[in-house]
């Protein structure tokens, strides 16, 4: 029997072809719970609805998940994916972190790099930041593109544009062959990030996850709000469709992703493989075989 959402995934959807201002979408907790601990309860709920989607995933063998998240700084990016996926069998999943690229992936198209690490059939696969830092980083950072190499004409005035078209026709490409794309922004705000911050530094525990690099960038938060706008307006579309998740509250914000992750997959209408007679006969020919086994 489906299960029933808790979350309106539209409240959280980017429409496509419509603009985005990040300043009118609120980085607080919903009103989908009443308590805490009923937003605990539902993130359970998911993950075990999770953990079944996945057998069936790579029982059916047809389809695939990519799951897509991007975030300034601090906005728990790692938690989510810690928690979210928590029920789910880490032979059927991977994680791949985008970082700086290297010498060969920066002498091909900028989508080189993910293509390798797509999910196969049967399996969920994790972009924590993605194959958009082609169109945020870079571009708040167009420094970044002087190592990519690229031909005489590609310039700042038209690249984006270019890469938006790129994006859009790739994750057409993958849906048509059965990934199913779900893409979520972390949307913090300012004030909680720098919260966030000082708890980096204030416990001694938590000083590894602190980078000087990570301030650095926070000087740039205007320059990220624009690119993240930009390219949330430009790349929603209706076969991978961005939601745009509060992420000031960590226990919402999993509890959101959970749920959006479990609808989306719900939707595949996965079933389990139907057993053709001659294997049916095959199964009663094993059967007895150990039932007449000498004990």
């Amino acid at each position: 029997m489906p299960k029933t959402h808790r979350f309106d995934r539209a409240r959280y959807r980017v429409e496509p072809g419509e603009p985005v201002n990040l300043d009118d979408l609120s980085t607080k907790a919903g009103d989908e719970f009443a308590k805490k601990s009923e937003a605990k309860r539902a993130l359970e709920e998911d993950i075990s609805m999770l953990s079944d989607a996945q057998a069936l995933l790579w029982a059916s063998g047809q389809y695939s998940v990519l799951i897509l998240l991007q975030a300034l700084d601090a906005a728990g990016k790692d938690g989510t994916i810690k928690h979210v996926m928590s029920g789910v069998n880490p032979q059927g999943c991977e994680v791949h972190s985008f970082k700086a690229p290297s010498d060969e992936e920066l002498s091909h198209h900028f989508l080189w790099r993910p293509t390798r690490y797509l999910p196969a059939r049967g399996r969920i696969g994790i972009f924590n930041r993605s194959y958009y830092e082609e169109v945020l980083v870079v571009r708040v950072h167009p420094k970044f593109l002087q190592p990519q190499r690229l031909p005489p004409g590609v310039n700042e005035d038209n690249i984006w544009q270019s890469r938006f078209e790129d994006i859009n026709a790739f994750e057409h490409a993958l849906s048509r062959n059965g990934t199913c794309v779900i893409k979520f922004f972390l949307h913090l705000s300012k004030a909680e990030q720098k919260e966030r911050f000082f708890e980096r530094l204030n416990n001694p525990e938590k000083n590894w996850k602190f980078s000087a690099a990570d301030l650095r960038e926070r000087g740039y938060w205007d320059d990220y709000m624009h690119a993240y706008q930009e390219m949330l307006a430009a790349t929603s579309t209706e076969h991978a469709p961005w939601y745009v998740i509060p992420a000031d509250n960590k226990w919402f914000t999993r509890a959101c992703v959970a749920d959006i992750i479990a609808a989306r997959i719900e939707e595949l209408d996965l079933q389990p493989p139907t057993v053709s007679p001659d294997q049916l006969e095959q199964l009663q020919v094993a059967r007895r075989e150990l039932e007449n086994e000498p004990d």
